[in-house]
């Protein structure tokens, strides 16, 4: 072995007995990989690295001893930061393939590369910065203690101004897809994520790094609920952070939420935000390290445009609820018309969204399902009572006027451009279609039947029968699941039966969950 010496700050070499160590610190560090063929490089590299750092953390050398090593090292390691490459190993050219496998084959677009090369003459600096995607070009002979320094610094800067650059990318991406998806469910927590996201980058915070954590929760009266999380946080969205967070935190909300403005704390940021429903919501962030005035000031603009953003989300969510309830409001008032439950349109929904998604929809769509089946029957308000309501078996003449009630309610509902209101539509005029083609208004037959039309059926017969109506007594389950098995494949899709069939102790556990109140 070769023992190394520093002389006015060049590099010198003597035998040794032991390798250089290079245990890695425990906390977070930047990948180094070393490529050259001569052990001697290794071990001058890391010993004029020795105690190097940047951004509070320091290095971890991978070595690589061939260009063949080095390509399969990238692959273990695409977290890499630098590549400090050598360019004559295995053949004359083995450094400059793997600089071209790093970026075409690997995919790999953020790693910085510097070549090192002992034999300018193998690979001209002009033809290699031109030919090839690296980011600097050395002489093993000029690179001193002190240069090997800086061209650490400047690469590590380059590489974790790019990593946020990403990350920032990512974070917006996040809030874009929040706002093309913003009437589902979960486009708050998705936003919120996307804003957490945004914030380390504009911190230059590593999310991977474990000492990087962040959250977003809502204060609405007592309860402060968390809206999205990362790191140690991550598992606990959904929950209230007064029973899952740490004392310390919940001390830096209270402070932000006395004095109800940002707090920039040691090594941790607290966002402060009031909407205009007067909901407060907070931003926390550890790890973030002693912010200077810039980002602070950049901070101060982001989290103001995040208060206006976070508005429009909320007004969304509210819009969406509204609708929600607007569509059970006139199930309901249908149902309650007819003298039956309100509670059947709930049930009916929630047991039309789980035959769909057990039928392979997904989720969304399924969601689309619950919210427009209420609306299946809102053709009834054109029925004349003594019709509705006839407690007896109806006349021919009565039937005809019973079954226009799908044409009326198509009819209410078709003008809308809203997907809710559109689903309803198709609802309303095709659940009474039956599959062997024997039902109303227009004798459709099998899958020409609108699968929306064909889940709500099985949901709505199913749930009527179980119930008691002006006209009779609910059924017994035995009695209304021979039914149900008897008319597969004559009224009802026999996928959705053997689904119905299979889940049944799910399905009944949706009816307990919406007993009519009579019943209990």
């Amino acid at each position: 072995m070769k023992k190394i010496a520093l002389v006015d700050d060049e590099l010198s070499f003597a035998d040794e007995s032991d390798e250089v160590s290079n245990a890695a610190s425990k906390k977070e560090t930047w990948k180094i990989l070393i490529v050259d063929d001569e052990h001697s490089i290794h071990d001058v590299t890391k010993l004029a690295l020795g105690g190097f750092e940047f951004a509070d953390k320091e290095l971890e050398f991978i070595s690589a001893f061939s260009g063949e090593e080095a390509k399969t090292k990238i692959l273990q390691h695409p977290d890499t930061a630098v590549v400090l490459l050598d360019v004559v190993m295995e053949n004359d050219h083995a450094g400059l393939e793997v600089a071209k496998y790093i970026r075409e084959e690997a995919k790999n677009p953020l790693v910085r590369i510097v070549l090192r090369t002992g034999q300018p003459g193998q690979a001209p600096e002009r033809t290699v910065i031109t030919d090839y995607d690296i980011n600097d070009y050395k002489e093993k002979t000029e690179l001193t203690m002190q240069k090997l320094f800086t061209l650490m610094y400047s690469s590590l800067r380059s590489y974790r101004d790019i990593i946020a650059l990403e990350s920032n990318k990512k974070g917006l991406e996040q809030i874009i897809q929040a706002s093309s998806n913003i009437f589902e469910l979960k486009s708050m927590g998705q936003f919120t994520t996307g804003v957490l996201n945004q914030l380390t980058a504009l911190l230059h915070l590593d999310q991977g790094a474990v000492y990087c954590h962040g959250l977003a929760a809502c204060h609405q009266g007592e309860a402060l609920s968390i809206v999205a999380g990362i790191g140690e946080f991550a598992d606990m969205i959904g929950s209230d952070a007064s029973k899952t967070v740490d004392a310390q935190v919940l001390e830096d909300f209270g402070k932000a939420l006395a004095v109800e403005e940002n707090l920039y704390l040691d090594d941790r940021f607290v966002g402060y935000f009031r909407t205009h429903q007067g909901s407060e919501n907070l931003l926390y962030l550890k790890g973030t390290g002693k912010l200077n005035d810039l980002d602070k000031r950049l901070i101060e603009v982001f989290t103001r445009n995040v208060a206006i953003a976070y508005d429009n989300v909320n007004l969304h969510q509210d819009l969406e609820e509204t609708q929600r309830e607007i569509v059970y409001m006139l199930g309901e008032a249908v149902e309650t018309r007819s003298k039956e439950t309100g509670n059947h349109v709930k049930r009916v929904a929630e047991i039309s969204k789980f035959l769909a998604m057990k039928i392979g929809m997904d989720e969304s769509e399924a969601e689309v399902v619950k919210l427009a089946s209420p609306l299946h029957d809102i053709g009834k308000i054109g029925i004349p009572d003594a019709i509705l309501n006839k407690p007896g078996k109806l006349t021919a003449e009565e039937w005809e006027t019973m079954q226009t009630h799908a044409t009326i309610g198509y009819d209410m509902l078709k003008a809308s451009k809203r997907q809710i209101l559109m689903a309803g539509a198709t609802i309303s005029h095709e659940h009474h279609e039956k599959w062997d083609g024997s039902g109303y208004p227009h004798g459709k037959k099998g899958e020409n039947i609108h699968i929306y039309g064909r889940i709500t059926a099985l949901a709505d017969v199913f749930d009527a029968l179980g119930s008691d109506r002006c006209y009779k007594k609910a059924w017994p389950l035995d009695k209304v699941m021979a039914l149900i098995k008897e008319e597969s494949g004559s009224h009802f899709d026999p996928k959705l039966v053997d689904a119905l069939i299979n889940n049944i102790d799910h399905v009944l556990a949706i009816r307990d969950n919406y007993v009519d109140e009579y019943a209990a």
